[in-house]
């Protein structure tokens, strides 16, 4: 089997001859871990892939009994004037874009309405059409900060302390609210260590950090998506499935998990029309080399959530 250098090496050549602008980049492979960088490790935005943390603290939440994702958002927010179908969104919707709400992105968006989960939420539902957006993942946090008081402090309690991460701030709202879809910065090596969780299906160093079946829903009840390009065809909670035979989490300039079996490639880059490249490069390097059971068996996951 291929080593974490092995892949590292292949992946390092590949940036160096096509001009891909990764920062840095981390190979795990079973327990062997290589990396390497271009550029210093500096925490930087990880954009999208703030949406797996997403997840994985609301996981975290409802195994603390805390919250239902299926049950309508209006029992949390009963004082929210609802667009038509929309007081019937779940957290679920809010976590797989399958709210129906239609609310495009923009570079002001946190601070162009007065508050964005009313304006999101009084928009019409189309039902459970996919329709990404930031929005509904602030929206979601918003849900979940009615039963855990402060997200970010309860995703640094819950979820970075445990993995080692320290003294990482979500980017707010105006209202203090965090940005939920965005807006977290961290280190290669620091994302490193949510890919480990998430492949181990929620242990990490011998501790139960959240339940496998978040991790699972990552890459799993796949929903699918019609007129879209090769590895935005199936999105779950977070992940999209692809290129080739991983999934991955996806942040815009290149922040990227890329999952298969037993590997995790974990990058951050500022090219946002290279990442795409990039991932299936990693697919290929994957599939040139055999598959173990071990790792055939960590793709099948334990079902939706």
């Amino acid at each position: 089997m291929r080593t974490a250098t092995d892949l590292l090496d292949a992946l390092v050549r590949h940036v160096d001859t096509t001009g891909f602008a990764a920062h840095g980049l981390h190979v795990l492979v079973g327990d062997d871990t290589a990396e390497h960088h271009w550029t210093p490790d500096v925490r930087r935005e990880v954009h999208s892939v703030a949406k797996g943390i997403a997840v994985l603290a609301t996981g975290i939440a409802v195994d603390d009994g805390l919250v239902d994702v299926d049950a309508p958002v209006s029992t949390h927010l009963p004082d929210v004037r609802f667009g038509e179908g929309t007081a019937a969104v779940t957290l679920r919707h809010l976590l797989t874009m399958t709210s129906g709400v239609d609310m495009p992105w923009s570079e002001t968006e946190l601070t162009e309405w007065p508050d964005l989960a009313l304006e999101f939420l009084g928009r019409p539902s189309r039902g459970r059409a996919f329709q990404y957006a930031n929005a509904s993942t602030y929206t979601a946090m918003r849900v979940l900060e009615t039963r855990v008081g402060d997200v970010g402090a309860f995703v640094a309690r819950r979820l970075f302390d445990p993995l080692g991460i320290e003294d990482v701030e979500w980017s707010r709202c105006p209202n203090g609210h965090v940005a939920g879809g965005e807006g977290l910065s961290m280190r290669t090596g620091e994302l490193a260590r949510i890919g480990r969780l998430v492949r181990d299906r929620g242990e990490f160093a011998g501790q139960r950090v959240v339940g496998a079946r978040w991790c699972d829903a990552m890459h799993t009840a796949w929903i699918e998506r019609e007129g879209t390009g090769p590895g935005y065809e199936r999105y779950a909670m977070a992940g999209w499935d692809g290129p080739g035979g991983l999934w991955r989490l996806h942040g815009a300039y290149g922040q990227m998990l890329l999952f298969d079996g037993d590997t995790v490639v974990t990058v951050t880059a500022d090219d946002h029309f290279g990442a795409d490249a990039f991932a299936a490069a990693v697919a290929a390097e994957l599939a040139s080399q055999p598959q173990s059971q071990s790792q055939s068996q960590s793709r099948e996951g334990a079902g939706p959530a």
